[in-house]
């Protein structure tokens, strides 16, 4: 509601200057069409620009310089070579295509800076690289503990403040189960910061606006250009949408598992039966689901089944498969 009247002010405001410039000149109803105009054009910019971050707005400013610059450095051992025309001419193409390749560039390039990353700039520190914001699910998964203390997966481990204030939230809730995921979520994260192999870092940034974890894990890792380690189907792709790298601790699951080809043997344990009508489920060691066709008959007993045919998807892997007896 504020937001309205302010802007509403602001068109006013334009208003009554069309209108002084008109009664000043002698054309007081152009003046306050003019006015109207450029207060509405003002109120779109605005609103444009809440969009735009500041690293955006910084980056472009200072493309669009350095374009500029360039422009008349190279124009001026031309000044004394080519007519007045010409040097208009050269002059306003030059600035033209260098300000705006410098500008499209620089707001490109500039759209993760922070102010606490150009204060480093100034003082000659380079940028963060390699930066990595945990989600909770990860946490409480408690793989990438494993995946981190083995080596595979290095540099700064982002832990924000919102996300520490859900798993609390988790391990204070009066659900048994949930109160247990939310008590492993945080032995999890004690666990990695204390690995001496990496830098695991609390961050205070927030974004009151927005209401869940979610999109405030994906605008962080905009803001600080950094990937995301999930293992939220839905998340992964939320954040690939918008742009963001993301590790699918999943994804890398399915990638390290065994590979089963069809006409393997495999022994097995079938111990349910599956959805479809006669069929048996049993796991392998990691997990992995097989389908037994006419396995019905074998729940809780081992059997000897060959591969038929692997399923594989983001969401896991499965396999189907046969008795061996009806070959």
């Amino acid at each position: 509601m504020l937001n309205i009247f302010a802007r509403i002010a602001i068109v006013t405001v334009f208003i009554f200057a069309g209108y002084l410039y008109g009664i000043k000149y002698g054309f007081v109803a152009e003046g306050l069409i003019a006015g109207l105009f450029f207060g509405i054009i003002s109120i779109i910019i605005e609103s444009r620009m809440r969009k735009v971050s500041f690293g955006s707005i910084f980056g472009g400013l200072l493309g669009l310089s350095i374009g500029l610059i360039f422009a008349n450095l190279i124009l001026l051992p031309l000044r004394y070579v080519i007519t007045d025309e010409g040097r208009m001419l050269s002059s306003f193409i030059m600035n033209a295509i260098l300000g705006y390749g410098g500008m499209f560039v620089g707001l490109h390039r500039g759209r993760n800076l922070t102010i606490p990353a150009i204060m480093r700039l100034f003082k000659g520190q380079e940028l963060e690289k390699d930066l990595k914001i945990l989600d909770t699910s990860v946490i409480i998964d408690g793989r990438i503990a494993d995946v981190i203390e083995a080596g595979f997966v290095e540099g700064t481990f982002i832990i924000p403040q919102f996300i520490l204030q859900e798993l609390q939230y988790i391990a204070d809730s009066p659900d048994p189960m949930r109160r247990t995921k939310g008590r492993r979520g945080l032995d999890i994260l004690h666990r990695i910061q204390k690995m001496s192999n990496i830098d695991v870092r609390i961050v205070e940034e927030d974004f009151p606006k927005i209401k869940e974890v979610d999109a405030k894990l994906v605008a962080l890792a905009r803001l600080m250009n950094a990937k995301v380690i999930t293992n939220d189907f839905n998340l992964n792709k939320v954040a690939q949408l918008q742009g963001v790298s993301v590790l699918n601790i999943n994804e890398l699951s399915n990638v390290l598992k065994p590979v089963v080809l069809p006409g393997e043997s495999l022994s097995l344990f079938v111990v349910k039966e599956g959805k479809e009508y006669n069929q048996g489920v049993a796991y392998l060691d990691d997990g992995t689901m097989v389908v037994i066709e006419n396995g019905r008959k074998l729940i809780g007993k081992n059997v000897e089944v060959t591969v038929t045919s692997v399923l594989q998807t983001t969401a896991g892997r499965m396999i189907f498969a046969k008795p061996k007896e009806e070959e």
